[in-house]
């Protein structure tokens, strides 16, 4: 069976992701991405009376900064 491999695009930090595009860049589901948000791991924007949440790419990179992967011995 042949893989057909896709490569994923740079993240932009002036870009503006939908959440669907943001689970996408980062390789987890919807509903992680969600809980992500929920923790307070990830910053977004959502004005007044809008249903729709945006997410800038620089709040992604900032996101991927702070985490630490602890290594187990």
């Amino acid at each position: 069976m042949v893989r057909s491999e896709t490569r994923k695009q740079p993240i932009d930090p002036q870009a503006i992701y939908s959440r669907q595009e943001a689970a996408e860049a980062l390789g987890v589901s919807l509903s992680t991405l969600k809980k992500l948000i929920s923790a307070g791991h990830l910053r977004v924007s959502q004005p007044e009376g809008v249903r729709r949440i945006f997410i800038k790419g620089e709040s992604i990179l900032a996101m991927l900064d702070q985490t630490v992967l602890e290594r187990r011995a």
